[in-house]
C-alpha cells in the first residue's frame, strides 16, 4: 500500500490539487487496491483526527488574532515600537521586527503577523527611502517570528499530534521567538549601515507613555493567555475562549474600532482559515494511519538509526529534512505529516518532545520565507508590489542568520528548555 499511496499522493499534487485533498484523496485510491482497510475505518479516521478539545484552541487563536488585528491593535503596537527602536540605524526596519515579535504573540500566524505589520510599515518604509525589497524582506522574515513565539497554532498543532504539553511548549518558544527577533534586528542593522538608511527622532519620555497607554490593552492578552494556563486557571482552549472575549471587549467598547462591518469580515476570515486547517487535519489524519499501518514510519526510524543514535546528529539531519520539506510544503502540512514520522526517532533516543517541537516549529519557520512556497514572501510581495524573485535573493541574510540560529539551538538545548524546566520545578 506504501508506494501506491505516495504515488497517488504526488500525482494528485503534481495536477495542481490541494494538498489537504490530495491527503485524501490519495488515502482513498490506495483503499481501492488495497482492500484489508475497511473504507468505514477511513471515516472514523476523519473524523477522529478533529475530535480533540485542545484542537478547538486553534479557531479560537485565530479568531483572537483576527479581532485584534481588526481593531486597530497593530498600528498602536507599531508606535509602541517606533518608541524603543525608531532612533537607531535603520529604525523603520527595527520597529517593523519588534513589532511583528509584539504582534506574533497575538496572532499565533506567520502569514497574518506579516499581513497586519507589513501593511503599515512597508509603505512608510518606501516612503522615507527604503529600498522595496528590502521592506518586504525585513516585514516577511520577522512575520515568521509569529510561529514561534506564543501563541503558536502550529505548535497545538503538534502538541495534539504527539501529546506533549501545549502549555510546555508556549513556553519553550519564548526564549526562542526573543532570540529570532534579536538575530533579525542584527541584519536589519547590517543592512541599514551597508546601504545608508538613517535613523528617526527619539521619541521623549511624554510619547512613549502615550503610545504604551495606547497599546497597553494589546500586550495584556497574551499575559492573561500564557498567565491563565500556566497559573491553572484554563486550559489553552479556554486560553483561547477568553482571548476572543478579551479580544471583542477591547476591539468593540474600548478601541471602538470594530464595527459591524468588520466583525463580519472577522469571523469569515476565520472560518476560512479554520476550515482550511481543519480539513486538513482531518484528511492528515487519514493519511497517517494508512502510513502507520504500513509501518512505514517504525522503517524510517530503523533507517535513520542504522546511521547514527547521537541524538545532535540525528536532529542535523532531521532538520535538513525539515528544511527541504518547509521549501515545498506550508507549516501545518508539514507538522501534521513529518511529526508522526520523526517523533519515534528523536523519543528512542531520549530527545525531549518538547525542544524538538520547538525546534521543529522553528525550523518550519524558515520555510516561511523559502521559495516557491514561502507563505510570508507571497504576503509581503502583494503588499509591496516587489516580485517574487527579486525578494527571494533580498531576504538571502535573513535565512544564513536564521540557519545559524537553529545550530545554536541544536547544540545548545538549554536555550530551548530553560523556562519550561525552571517553571516545573
Amino acid at each position: 500500500m506504501g508506494p501506491t499511496l505516495f504515488a497517488s499522493f504526488f500525482a494528485c499534487v503534481l495536477v495542481g490539487i490541494p494538498i489537504a485533498v490530495a491527503l485524501g484523496l490519495s488515502a482513498m485510491i490506495a483503499l481501492m487496491f488495497h482492500s484489508h482497510v475497511p473504507v468505514m475505518v477511513l471515516v472514523q479516521k476523519t473524523y477522529g483526527g478533529i475530535d480533540s478539545f485542545t484542537l478547538m484552541a486553534i479557531p479560537f487563536f485565530i479568531l483572537a488574532g483576527n479581532i485584534m488585528s481588526y481593531g486597530g491593535v497593530s498600528t498602536r503596537l507599531v508606535n509602541l515600537a517606533s518608541c524603543f527602536f525608531g532612533r537607531f540605524n535603520g529604525g523603520l526596519a527595527h520597529v517593523t521586527t519588534a513589532a511583528c515579535t509584539f504582534f506574533g504573540s497575538i496572532s499565533g500566524s506567520a502569514p497574518a503577523t506579516t499581513a497586519a505589520i507589513g501593511s503599515v510599515m512597508i509603505p512608510p518604509m518606501k516612503e522615507k527611502g527604503y529600498a522595496p525589497d528590502f521592506s518586504a524582506a525585513c516585514a516577511a522574515a520577522s512575520g515568521t517570528i509569529g510561529l514561534l513565539i506564543p501563541p503558536s497554532i502550529t505548535m497545538v498543532l503538534y502538541g495534539v499530534i504527539t501529546g506533549s504539553s501545549v502549555g510546555k511548549l508556549f513556553l519553550g518558544g519564548i526564549i526562542p521567538g526573543l532570540m529570532m527577533s534579536a538575530v533579525l534586528m542584527s541584519v536589519n542593522y547590517y543592512q541599514a549601515k551597508k546601504n545608508g538608511y538613517g535613523k528617526g527622532s527619539a521619541a521623549s519620555l511624554k510619547e512613549t507613555w502615550v503610545a504604551f497607554k495606547s497599546a497597553s490593552l494589546a500586550l495584556i492578552m497574551p499575559l492573561i493567555i500564557l498567565g491563565g494556563i500556566y497559573g491553572g486557571v484554563f486550559t489553552p482552549t479556554e486560553a483561547a475562549v477568553v482571548a476572543v472575549a478579551y479580544g471583542l471587549i477591547v476591539g468593540v467598547f474600548i478601541y471602538k474600532e470594530l464595527d459591524f462591518e468588520k466583525c463580519g469580515q472577522v469571523f469569515l476570515s476565520t472560518a476560512k482559515s479554520s476550515a482550511i486547517i481543519m480539513f486538513l487535519v482531518a484528511t492528515a489524519h487519514c493519511f497517517s494511519y494508512l502510513l502507520a499501518s504500513e509501518q512505514i514510519p517504525q522503517a524510517l526510524t530503523d533507517l535513520m538509526l542504522s546511521f547514527t543514535r547521537e541524538p545532535t546528529f540525528l536532529l542535523i539531519l532531521i532538520c535538513i529534512s525539515l528544511l527541504i520539506v518547509g521549501t515545498f510544503l506550508d507549516n501545518a502540512v508539514a507538522v501534521v505529516l513529518m511529526t508522526p514520522i520523526f517523533f519515534p526517532v528523536i523519543e528512542s533516543v531520549g530527545i525531549d518532545p518538547v525542544f524538538f517541537g520547538v525546534l521543529l516549529v522553528f525550523t518550519l519557520s524558515i520555510g516561511q520565507i523559502t521559495p516557491p512556497v514561502g507563505l510570508c514572501l507571497f504576503v509581503a510581495c502583494n503588499i509591496s508590489n516587489v516580485k517574487i524573485e527579486k525578494l527571494s535573493l533580498t531576504v538571502l541574510p535573513y535565512l544564513v542568520a536564521l540557519l545559524a540560529l537553529m545550530l545554536i539551538f541544536i547544540f545548545f538545548p538549554d536555550t530551548v528548555m530553560l523556562i519550561p524546566d525552571t517553571m516545573a520545578l
